[in-house]
């Protein structure tokens, strides 16, 4: 009987490596690589230094879902291929899937996916980010073969959140409700009976949710908490019941920082609102882990080594990569905080003829219209 699941690929690495290989590295990225991360061009006053942050690039997580991409297409040649929205946020790897035959399944407007076009003989990927624990379970009811993708780092705040639902605590999750990594790790508070969660963007909406578990001068009444929250909570949530018991997570792109002081001011707010009831212990009620992945950490703290570094920030920062990209958007606006920034899709943003540069406005929304500017180099650096 043909294996319907898997999740450790085919034995084809060999195989495919090459055209990965050829299409996802560079040459010159390795060659300022190997001159210490600083490469210069030209001389006198046309003279640029490039400066590549020391952590760039594809993690292990994206390496592995664009391999495992690579690997199907490879292991089934005849088949219909579909995938569960975006492998990961890069327009350049999904094109490329595209051209590979592989369809993409998108969500309707009220995020749900229509499986109704799969048959039991083909075969879905999913993503990189995961997908919710109802779409997993109506693809193996359709009896399709899967290739799942996720990263071991979401499975990781997957867990916890798992956690947190089967001691009776409600999951706070620091993320983008919208986001497919977000709804996928929401929804396994879903595998035990009565699980609650509530998702906040960032700090200022954290902070409505403690005014309300304190009960402050001007918080949100209940009504007001329920319709503001209302596509960033479990169905059936009650504020006045389920934010007695909170376990913080995270969408594994957010900000660390950002992460790691919501759970403490949320710790804070839990002691202040209970801590004078007989035989208080916080841990009773209150449980965090720092859930950020390492590689997107790396990546944070590589941008903002090379903004403190002793010669001074660059004079222009680009930032390569999808405009839907959780990481890639926060490193553009941690790397606005010290210099021009450019958030850019790809090289052909960038005209060289024309001396433009097209470009996704920092911290603007994902599906944000790209701007064009003229003379973004510095003088001395404009084209000739």
């Amino acid at each position: 009987m043909e294996s319907t699941y898997f999740r450790r690929g085919f034995g084809l690495k060999k195989q495919i490596e090459p055209l990965v290989e050829a299409e996802y590295h560079s040459a010159v990225v390795d060659r300022i690589r190997a001159h210490g991360y600083v490469q210069r061009f030209g001389e006198g006053a046309d003279r640029i230094t490039i400066r590549l942050a020391e952590e760039f690039g594809f993690c292990y997580g994206v390496d592995r879902a664009v391999d495992y991409a690579y690997q199907t297409r490879v292991q089934f040649p005849d088949r219909r291929i579909f995938l569960v929205g975006e492998i990961i946020h890069n327009p350049h790897v999904n094109r490329r899937l595209q051209e590979m035959g592989i369809v993409f399944l998108y969500p309707g407007r009220d995020g749900e996916f229509d499986f109704s076009r799969i048959e039991a003989d083909d075969v879905v990927i999913m993503p990189a980010f995961g997908v919710t624990l109802g779409d997993f379970e109506r693809l193996k009811q359709l009896g399709c073969v899967l290739v799942d993708t996720t990263c071991g780092s979401v499975l990781n705040v997957w867990k916890r959140v798992e956690q947190y639902s089967r001691d009776g605590f409600t999951s706070l999750i620091h993320g983008k409700y919208y986001h497919e990594e977000t709804r996928a790790t929401a929804s396994q508070a879903f595998k035990h009976a009565g699980g609650q969660y509530l998702v906040v963007r960032e700090m200022a909406e954290a902070r409505r949710v403690m005014d309300y578990i304190e009960a402050q001068p001007g918080a949100m009444t209940r009504a007001e908490f329920l319709e503001h929250f209302c596509e960033k909570t479990s169905p059936g949530f009650d504020p006045d019941l389920h934010l007695g018991h909170i376990g913080v997570a995270n969408q594994t792109t957010m900000l660390s920082g950002e992460s790691l002081a919501i759970a403490a001011e949320v710790g804070r707010s839990l002691e202040r609102r209970y801590g004078g009831e007989p035989g208080f212990r916080l841990e009773d009620r209150f449980r965090s882990f720092d859930t950020i992945c390492s590689a997107t950490q790396e990546r944070q703290d590589a941008v903002v080594q090379l903004m403190q570094d002793p010669g001074g920030a660059p004079d222009v920062m680009l930032v390569i990569g999808g405009y839907n990209s959780s990481n890639t958007n926060h490193l553009a606006v941690l790397s606005a905080e010290h210099t021009v920034t450019y958030h850019i899709a790809d090289a052909t943003c960038i005209d060289p003829d024309a001396g433009t540069i097209r470009f996704k406005p920092n911290g603007s929304a994902f599906d944000a219209v790209e701007i064009e500017a003229e003379d973004w180099l510095p003088v001395r650096w404009r084209w000739g």
